[in-house]
């Protein structure tokens, strides 16, 4: 959604992008370091999100990960709950509903989760920039010394920064390693060694080159080329979504401010702060853009000249389109309600899902390329392989019983006696049927998977008989 900030006003930004020189060459943004209410309150939230994202690996559940994305090994554990690969749409339903929950909170407020809560923003924004205004000054003074000549001045500062900005990569990389692989894996690549644990070596490097190559050079173009969210605030948002956006009623026709005059024009004194603390470099009084990330920088700079000059705050705020316009309320659209209706339906199947999921999940599959054997005594047997997956974070003793028909069941080596927390095992063994329960070449047979006495789960396969 683009709002134009006045009717007949020169839309030539359109034809240019912030982050592009006229040459087609990378226009490097310094945006000047943002102060006031909203900046400090988007810090506190910044700093309750880094503690979490940080501490993320170490929290645990019953002596288990509270989250844990093992690609490798395919297994994901979402709030403490495991998700197989036999628990692949769970997971996919899960991040089904996330995602309408994105839509849904977009649609309503806007672009705010990517100024206030993702990953990519706050360590940008509150980590990395701090860094950089602390070592080489505010906007004007890291312009100045980028055009310096060398000197031992400027090495001194762009090494130290850089340093800083590599071993902050690395502790990032390790944190996002140990959502993959576990602390406790970490912890022995640690201990040791690179040797030891080459792959996991290798991907904490890339991991590494990756963040540091974001975020002391790719930085903004990460939210406007990669991330697929900002494309999609075209089609999310509407004239009543509340996003950070300049009332173009109140602040046109601008003009600077002189002192003892007469004030006829609006509000905005055409000081373009807006623009200088704007972190990718877009000037909000054109409307809501594709590059705008709603990180509130400019509406603490606007505030901030607003008080110096006497004028009212809110010219650059947090509203919608039709409240700047036509002074219309916020009002719950059928959008909104379509939107609410499909994450409630998610929400219930999920919740439903997860209540009724077994603890245990087993697949008895009969031996490839095996035939019936004849056991003598007008007894036939099959060779079946059994995996059991124990989704739960304790041991289970597990019985395998045969249900229907009568017959004998004989492991091959290890049984399903013990069966570890959160593991898969495998058994193989001998289904023995007499031959007068077998009532064709494939013959329905039910098994019972108990524990404790309690049957856990039913399991339906086929015997496969002689012909007569």
């Amino acid at each position: 959604m683009y709002v134009q900030a006045q009717p007949g006003t020169n839309e030539t930004f359109r034809d240019t992008i912030s982050t592009v020189s006229g040459k087609g060459n990378r226009a490097w943004i310094y945006p000047k370091k943002p102060s006031g209410p909203l900046y400090r309150s988007r810090t506190l939230v910044s700093g309750i999100f880094l503690a979490l994202m940080v501490s993320g690996p170490f929290m645990t559940w019953n002596g288990h990960p509270f989250m844990l994305f093992n690609v490798v090994k395919r297994k994901f554990i979402l709030l403490g709950i495991t998700f197989w690969p036999q628990d692949f749409f769970l997971f996919v339903l899960a991040m089904l509903t996330f995602v309408v929950f994105i839509i849904l909170f977009t649609a309503v407020f806007g672009r705010v989760f990517c100024g206030w809560a993702c990953p990519q923003t706050i360590f940008m924004e509150m980590v990395f920039r701090k860094i950089e205004y602390w070592i080489e000054g505010d906007a004007s003074a890291q312009k100045a010394l980028d055009r310096a000549a060398w000197s031992q001045k400027k090495a001194v500062k762009k090494m130290t920064k850089h340093l800083l900005f590599f071993l902050l990569a690395f502790l990032i990389a390790n944190v996002f390693l140990a959502y993959i692989i576990g602390i406790d894996q970490l912890k022995l690549l640690a201990i040791d060694g690179p040797g030891a644990h080459m792959v996991g070596f290798v991907a904490l490097l890339v991991f590494t080159g990756v963040f540091y190559g974001v975020y002391a050079r790719f930085r903004e173009q990460a939210c406007l080329v990669v991330c697929p969210y900002g494309r999609l605030q075209g089609v999310l948002l509407d004239r009543n979504t509340v996003v950070i956006a300049y009332d173009y009623i109140r602040g046109e026709p601008r003009k600077k401010i002189r002192k003892a005059e007469t004030r006829t024009t609006g509000d905005c004194i055409d000081c373009s702060l807006c623009v200088q603390v704007c972190p990718t470099g877009i000037d909000i009084r054109n409307g809501t853009q594709l590059e705008c990330v709603n990180c509130s920088a400019c509406i603490d700079a606007c505030n901030d000249v607003m008080d110096h000059v006497g004028f009212k705050r809110g010219l650059i705020r947090y509203t919608s389109e039709n409240t700047i316009a036509s002074k219309q309320k916020f009002k719950v659209t059928g959008r909104i309600i379509g939107y609410s209706a499909v994450l409630l339906l998610l929400l219930t199947v999920l919740t439903t899902l997860l209540a009724f999921r077994a603890d245990v999940e087993t697949t008895i599959l009969r031996t490839r390329g095996q035939l019936y054997q004849d056991m003598g005594n007008e007894r036939t047997g099959n060779i079946y392989n059994i995996d059991v997956v124990n989704k739960t974070f304790a041991n289970l003793p597990l019985e395998l019983v045969l249900k229907l028909p009568q017959g004998e069941i004989k492991y091959i080596g290890n049984d399903l006696s013990h069966v570890k927390p959160d593991s898969i095992a495998t058994a193989e063994f001998f289904l023995i049927l007499k031959n007068g329960d077998i009532t064709g070449i494939k013959t329905p047979v039910i098994f019972e998977i108990r524990s404790r006495g309690k049957v856990l789960e039913e399991v339906k396969t086929n015997f496969l008989g002689p012909v007569e």
